[in-house]
């Protein structure tokens, strides 16, 4: 099928459908009758995109409050099997592997590292040092020194004098250089509290993803999406989901849909 077909069948059921935007900055976005396509997106991505959008636009037949909710497995299907959530997120993995975050999986990583690192220097000192409790020794030492505003921000500007006219840049790179009286100890102390700033900003970012993908709204627009791509996949990784869909499918219980995927698809 081509993507000029495809978007004559959209447009045929009164949607827009835009493909000379940057759609937000994503492949594609759908809101109320309107679908958008990047204009940057390969060949090949296009007809996949536009069926995901699609999927939305016929998600928020069935579910009206889609956009707000996130929508329900439970309407989807009309069934209550968890499984059915289960397969879709092994197929939202292999149409789209960001879901699995493997980027930021493997910065966690090399950030969990970096502090057990600066954990060790620490204990080469102060070897009954737990990061779970307070650091006496080090918050003794901190109070009168400027580094204590390197346990907010890595990079800091300090004024001081009667006339603001001294000012020194601290970072997190140079504190031996900047404060040269400073235990090595305290020092990777700074650095550990940084590194862990970075992995809650790192965690918090992979919950969102995973909260993203997991929405009833994207697993069933993905799901759509890589019944186009590879329909053997997606029997394999959701045969539960795929024999409910095609059920459901041939009772035209997604309206427009149902239609694509016989008339077009041959789904």
């Amino acid at each position: 099928m081509e993507t000029i077909e495809l978007i004559k069948y959209f447009e045929s059921l009164g949607l827009e459908v835009h493909t000379t935007t940057k759609a937000r900055g994503h492949h594609g976005f759908f809101l109320k009758n309107r679908i958008d396509i990047s204009k940057n997106l390969p060949q090949n991505k296009q007809i996949p995109t536009l069926l995901h959008e699609f999927a939305h636009y016929i998600h928020s037949k069935l579910e009206p409050d889609m956009p707000k909710t996130g929508g329900s497995i439970e309407v989807l299907f009309k069934s209550s099997n968890p499984l059915i959530k289960s397969e879709l997120l092994k197929v939202t993995n292999f149409v789209d592997e960001n879901s699995l975050c493997l980027k930021l999986e493997h910065h966690k990583k090399i950030i969990r590292e970096k502090i057990k690192e600066q954990e060790n220097i620490i204990k080469t000192e102060y070897p009954k040092f737990m990061r779970s409790k307070r650091f006496r020794e080090f918050e003794k030492y901190i109070k009168k020194s400027d580094a204590r505003y390197l346990l907010k921000y890595d990079r800091v500007k300090v004024i001081s004098g009667f006339w603001k006219r001294n000012t020194k840049t601290y970072t997190i790179d140079t504190i031996e250089n900047d404060f040269t009286d400073m235990p090595r100890a305290f020092a990777a102390y700074i650095r550990l509290k940084s590194y862990q700033k970075k992995q809650s900003k790192i965690s918090a970012k992979i919950n969102k993803n995973k909260k993203y993908y997991s929405k009833p709204s994207e697993l069933f627009a993905r799901f759509i999406e890589s019944l186009y791509i590879n329909k053997e996949q997606v029997n394999q990784l959701a045969p539960i989901s795929l024999k409910i869909f095609n059920k459901l499918s041939s009772e035209n219980y997604y309206g427009d849909l149902s239609k694509l995927c016989h008339k077009y698809l041959h789904i």
